[in-house]
Formats: structure tokens, sequence, C-alpha cells
């Protein structure tokens, strides 16, 4: 069963005071360096949202407690570490600050 809250110790960063975008992505990813660059974009956008990536594989542990079956893959936590959306594949940015606002 997948966790349905994340700590900043779990992630190895801190969260945002608002919300966090989650971002699990591999080194021969072409479709994670597009995705990265949008959710950095919307964090930089609101404030007190932060984006975290995470190098899927150096963190199997987590990726298979979350149940991650691909990269991109991205998850929008509260403020409290609670996953209110996830999406795999390349995002769009309305779609990521859409998603946003079940977070905030």
């Amino acid at each position: 069963m997948q966790p349905t809250r994340l700590s900043g110790a779990e992630l190895g960063a801190r969260l945002g005071e608002r919300a966090t975008l989650v971002q699990f992505s591999s080194a021969f990813c072409q479709p994670c360096r597009a995705t990265r660059r949008v959710l950095a974009d919307v964090a930089a956008m609101v404030e007190g949202v932060v984006h975290v990536e995470i190098d899927a594989e150096s963190r199997l542990e987590l990726v298979r407690a979350l149940e991650v079956t691909a990269t991109p893959t991205t998850l929008v936590l509260d403020a409290g570490g609670r996953v209110v959306r996830r999406a795999a594949g390349q995002p769009r940015r309305a779609d990521v600050v859409a998603a946003l606002g079940a977070a905030l």
C-alpha cells in the first residue's frame, strides 16, 4: 500500500510551506528534462511551492513504496505532505497549476 503522506526526511528535501511538487526522474528520460522545467517554473511562480526532483534509480525503496512505475511521475503534496494528485508522463503547465489547486 502506498503512503498517503510524505515527510521532508523521506524526500531528502524540505516540504514547501504551501505545497510540494515531487518529480521522479531517471538519467536517460527525455520527458523528465521538460518536466523539470515545467515544475520548476510553476514552483517559482507560486509562493510557498517547491519542486523536489528524485532520481528513481537511487531511491528504489521510495519508488516501490509509492508504486512509481514510469518516469517522469509527478506527485503533488499539500503543506502537510499528503499526496493529493499524481500523474505519469510529461505534464502541461496548465495541468500542474490546476493540480496545485487541490493542495492549496
